[in-house]
């Protein structure tokens, strides 16, 4: 089965009604123009909570709940019931008419204000819903029994964070609520009893948003997917609620490669493979039946540290692989796959220094990896020539960049001459060779797009930017500034949805390529 996808975050997505950034129901109208662009998968970045100041979607504060961020607001009933936007105060109506034409997301301001219209949400559902005992609060409470084992102890660990300690991070809690004295939990819980339920009520309608998105978007013909990062933040209710399963006396990184002398040190807890095999892997397992609730598919990120986890201890001592060994190691990532696979397709982030058996390991597991064009290259050989995209394996995931790379216009613009000459020596860049173009063009773009989806990959996934030849970069790894993991589109999805001509010329893409009806 081939099939094109179009790989957006969820907060780039613009529409008339946003408060700064995309929202849940916006998937749909995004949904229904890329069925008539050819795409039948839509990719999402992370939409977990993110840590407290964070901006980045890999570095969660749980693993279970979506980002309040990304609630539609005005789609809720509780907030219509307080008044809507006519409950905000002069002041925020004018900051809510200028987010929606920020060019970039500025997340504190959107939530802040977003906090504010939520918590007018909950008043309104507390005085007419819960203490009426009315149809909808019995719902709640049945959310709440349904997903008690992760939403219990998130719900819990906000409120402590947030409310209790004014945003300190767990470790440097009172020692009773930092070690789960259950004393210490229970006097908590009825302390805090209704900004818990502030926080399970706002899971409950982020997943009834959710739930109804993914059933229209699948009604159009689009499978939503999802990226599960691979680790959590030490500052999490995770972590917090199961510090069997983490070693918070290292970090987990990446080695050293062609790419650094040092390697990447993330400043993430580690694993304890063997303490989470011992209790049968019910965090993992959660995980994945959380995933496949959200998703069709998703993809894996940092695959090969299922397999292996890099890490450095606190101590100084020397970095490490756990599972040490080769075979331990195979076993460990095969067992975890397994674990991902139910319920859900899963594609493999594969990027980076993956050795040969991690590589194998994937296809036996029938678990497609990735193939970018411009790392596609035999890299041993005079001339470094480019792997025809044609033979790339079907049991792949082909694509124009991720999220992490700089658009394709910037990544052609910035060649060398030997690169280039290498990448238009391609069969199917002939056009491109005759022209010799030194700069990016509409032609260079449609050949470019042209010879990927044509590539021998089952899945194609196609970040926004490229579909368009735009330039903005998501995110620029390495660095911490406002512009990553902030870009918004440049215009609001119904204008997208009325630019058949951009439209009509991807779906040409797709169906040249066998790529409809995916």
């Amino acid at each position: 089965m081939r099939q094109a996808g179009c790989l957006i975050p969820l907060f780039s997505i613009r529409s008339a009604s946003g408060w700064g950034l995309g929202e849940i129901p916006d998937i749909v109208p995004f949904a229904r123009w890329a069925a008539r662009a050819g795409f039948s998968v839509v990719q999402l970045l992370p939409t977990h909570e993110a840590s407290r100041g964070q901006s980045s979607p890999y570095a969660a504060l749980s693993a279970f709940a979506l980002d309040p961020v990304y609630a539609g607001v005005d789609a809720l009933p509780d907030f219509a019931a307080a008044g809507g936007r006519d409950a905000l105060t002069p002041a925020e109506q004018e900051e809510l008419a200028a987010l929606r034409a920020v060019p970039a997301v500025p997340w504190p301001r959107v939530r802040a204000l977003k906090a504010r219209a939520l918590d007018l949400a909950f008043r309104s559902f507390l005085e007419v819903e819960w203490r009426r005992r009315t149809p909808r609060a019995a719902e709640l409470e049945a959310f709440q029994r349904e997903h008690a084992g992760w939403l219990e102890p998130y719900a819990l660990f906000v409120a402590l964070h947030d409310d209790r300690f004014g945003g300190r991070p767990w470790m440097a809690w009172d020692a009773p609520l930092r070690d789960r004295a259950e004393g210490a939990l229970s006097a908590a819980r009825a302390e805090l009893s209704e900004r818990v339920l502030y926080h399970g009520w706002l899971q409950w309608q982020l997943d009834l948003q959710w739930h109804a998105a993914r059933r229209e978007a699948n009604a159009a013909g689009v499978e939503l997917m999802g990226d599960l990062p691979f680790m959590v933040a030490t500052d999490s209710a995770d972590v917090w609620s199961r510090p069997f399963d983490f070693d918070l006396d290292a970090r987990v990184g990446v080695p050293p490669d062609a790419f650094s002398d040092t390697g990447q040190d993330w400043g993430l807890p580690v694993y304890r493979w063997e303490a989470m095999a011992e209790h049968g892997h019910a965090w993992m397992t959660a995980r994945a039946r959380r995933s496949a609730e959200l998703y069709g598919l998703y993809r894996v990120d940092h695959v090969v540290g299922l397999y292996r986890t890099y890490y450095r201890p606190n101590d100084g001592g020397p970095a490490a692989f756990t599972p040490a060994a080769e075979p331990e190691q195979t076993a460990n990532g095969e067992r975890m796959l397994a674990i991902f696979a139910e319920g859900a397709r899963v594609i493999a982030e594969d990027l980076g220094t993956v050795p040969d058996f991690v590589r194998a390991s994937l296809t036996r597991c029938g678990v497609p990896g990735y193939r970018i064009l411009r790392w596609e290259r035999e890299w041993k050989q005079p001339g470094q020539p480019f792997k025809d995209p044609a033979a790339w394996p079907a049991l792949s995931v082909g694509t124009t960049g991720t999220h992490d790379t700089d658009a394709l216009a910037d990544w052609y613009d910035g060649m060398g001459e030997a690169e280039r000459r290498a990448l238009l020596a391609l069969p199917a860049l002939g056009p491109l060779r005759a022209r010799g173009p030194h700069r990016f063009d509409t032609q260079v773009r449609d050949l470019l797009l042209d010879v990927v989806y044509g590539s021998g990959s089952d899945l194609l996934l196609l970040p926004f930017q490229d579909a368009f030849g735009a330039r903005e970069r998501v995110n620029v790894p390495g660095t911490v500034t406002d512009a990553n993991w902030s870009y918004r589109m440049p215009l609001e999805v119904t204008a997208l949805a009325a630019d058949r001509a951009a439209t009509e010329r991807l779906r040409r893409l797709a169906a040249r390529s066998r790529r409809l009806g995916g």
